[in-house]
């Protein structure tokens, strides 16, 4: 808001989406004190409150709620809230062939893929939600300790193997929906 007129102003062109949700930047964050101040901002600032305001104030307040939901949602997961901090670290973003050297997790990769495309049978559908639900707590723990040493190559490497598993938990919810 302009101190003098109280008027909303323009988000800024290339925000820092720790900085709009007033975290710390760093990969550890408290999800609750995440979702509070997410929160606050829209309250103040969602498109609703400003129905009587100028058009522009207007526009304003829908890119600033949208930008509020990005930063929300991408804070709020470990695997984005990890790429972006790489990011804004300046470094290149984790590829899933950041891993293709270990052959063993691609091995894990793939027996979990081919459990997947059996046909369905929910015993081992909850076997491979658990075993992801596990590797995912392992790696988020794992790259929090990287980012923590300031180890971002490691960051990097422990990331694209979450994203692996990012999509064999997609897959494993399309297999679940009732077809």
């Amino acid at each position: 808001f302009c101190p003098g007129c109280r008027a909303l102003q323009p988000p800024p062109p290339r925000p820092d989406l720790f900085r709009l949700l007033r975290c710390d930047r760093a990969f550890r964050i408290d999800p609750e004190q995440l979702r509070r101040r997410y929160r606050s901002l829209q309250r103040a600032l969602h498109p609703d409150r400003f129905g009587q305001r100028p058009p522009e104030e207007q526009r304003y307040s829908e890119q600033h709620s949208s930008l509020i939901n990005k930063a929300y949602q991408t804070l709020l997961h470990p695997l984005s809230r990890g790429l972006y901090l790489l990011e804004v670290s300046g470094v290149e973003p984790a590829k899933e062939t950041d891993c293709d050297a270990d052959s063993e997790f691609l091995m894990e990769i793939m027996e979990i893929n081919e459990k997947l495309a059996e046909p369905k049978n929910e015993a081992i559908l909850e076997e491979i939600e658990t075993l992801i639900k596990g590797k995912q707590e392992e790696l988020t723990k794992a790259v929090a300790a990287a980012f923590e040493r300031n180890d971002l190559q490691e960051a990097k490497k422990l990331l694209a193997k979450m994203k692996y598993f990012a999509n064999l938990e997609d897959k494993l919810k399309n297999k679940k929906i009732p077809s």
